[in-house]
C-alpha cells in the first residue's frame, strides 16, 4: 500500500497522463496490423500515434522501435 500511496501522492502529480480515445486506439491497432511485425506491440503503436498527435519528437526510450519510427531517442 505504501508504494501505491507514493505513486499517487508523489509521482503522479508530476506527470501528465494522455488518455487514449477510441479513434487513437483504432489507429494503433491498424498500424500494428499493417506492420505485421512480431515484436511491435499495440502499446508501441498507440504510443507512436499519441506522440505524433501531440507533436512529440523526442522520447526517453530503450525500445528501438521508437527510433525506427523517426523519433529521437534519449539515450541514443
Amino acid at each position: 500500500m505504501e508504494a501505491v500511496r507514493t505513486l499517487q501522492e508523489d509521482i503522479l502529480p508530476m506527470l501528465h497522463i494522455e488518455w487514449v480515445d477510441e479513434s487513437c486506439h483504432r489507429a494503433g491497432v491498424t498500424a500494428m496490423l499493417t506492420a505485421a511485425r512480431r515484436r511491435l506491440s499495440l502499446v508501441d503503436c498507440v504510443s507512436f500515434e499519441v506522440m505524433r498527435q501531440l507533436g512529440i519528437k523526442t522520447t526517453f526510450a530503450f525500445d528501438p522501435h521508437f527510433g525506427e519510427q523517426g523519433f529521437e531517442c534519449v539515450p541514443k
